[in-house]
């Protein structure tokens, strides 16, 4: 599940009339970069929870004929095969939010789509280099543990308003890195956060996370925080968290979205010395 209803205002005016998901990271959509984090895990289902606006994001994963064969008909084979590989991807459904309600909402609205089963939510805006992919990972540790899991990261205690932040017990029993949920907070303040693991753009979740967000009151800003769900699951069933074993860029801002453009620019054969050189004269 994707959620992909926000309105991107921090990349206004880029955004003013295209997805914040369809901002390329040298030449791939940010959202791309998650869909296929998905696939290699394992999970050919996507569920896309869109907003107005957002048709490019439908766009760019359909079938695209008149385009494969244009690039046929110029010789660019290589082009062609590659749009097309887009839309042979993933098997993938649309909900509309309506309005940006929360994270929580977001989820909410896949209850119908998404039934009786384990699911995961990727936000696009966290994109990992990890080998094993980032979600797999967490697949792994939700079989040992039979539980939700969560990806988190340690983050400057100066910057853990910014998340939602766990407590939590190490869990050695369960791999690397795992720890046993205790608490829950969302974006407290530095001298009320439980620790410095902060909730980071992935989530694996079971479908008794759709009664409990239910029963979430929202936030004085309107929204059902998923991290406050999660809080009221934690009363029913264990909670697990996972360091992903990998690098994460957050490019939700427009510094951390530069930075990935280069990390993935200077990952990428073809262009790679290069840009290297460039960056060296700068």
């Amino acid at each position: 599940m994707f959620p992909a209803a926000g309105l991107g205002t921090r990349f206004l005016p880029a955004t003013k009339a295209q997805p914040k998901e369809m901002l390329p990271l040298v030449d791939k959509p940010t959202i791309q970069y998650g869909v296929e984090e998905a696939v290699a895990s394992g999970v050919p289902n996507i569920v896309v929870v869109t907003g107005r606006g957002k048709n490019a994001i439908e766009d760019h994963f359909d079938v695209s004929k008149e385009l494969e064969a244009f690039l046929e008909s110029r010789g660019k084979q290589d082009l062609a095969d590659e749009v097309r590989k887009i839309s042979e991807l993933i098997q993938v459904s649309y909900v509309r939010q309506g309005e940006p309600l929360g994270l929580g909402h977001a989820v909410l609205v896949t209850e119908t789509i998404v039934g009786d089963e384990p699911f995961a939510v990727i936000l696009a805006d966290d994109v990992y280099d990890a080998t094993p992919p980032a979600l797999k990972q967490m697949i792994d540790v939700f079989e040992r543990a039979g539980g939700p899991v969560l990806a988190v990261e340690r983050v400057p205690m100066e910057n853990v308003s910014a998340y939602g932040v766990i407590a939590g017990e190490p869990a050695p029993a369960l791999g690397r890195g795992v720890y046993r949920i205790t608490d829950l907070v969302e974006k407290p303040p530095r001298e009320q956060a439980p620790s410095d693991l902060a909730i980071v753009g992935r989530y694996l979740l079971t479908p008794d996370i759709f009664p409990a967000l239910h029963e979430t009151a929202k936030d004085k800003s309107g929204e059902i925080q998923l991290t406050n769900g999660l809080r009221r699951l934690l009363k029913s069933r264990p909670l697990y968290a996972l360091e992903i074993d990998g690098v994460r860029h957050d490019t939700g801002n427009k510094l951390g979205f530069l930075k990935a453009s280069v990390y993935f620019a200077l990952k990428r054969p073809d262009i790679a010395d290069q840009f290297r050189a460039f960056l060296k004269n700068l």
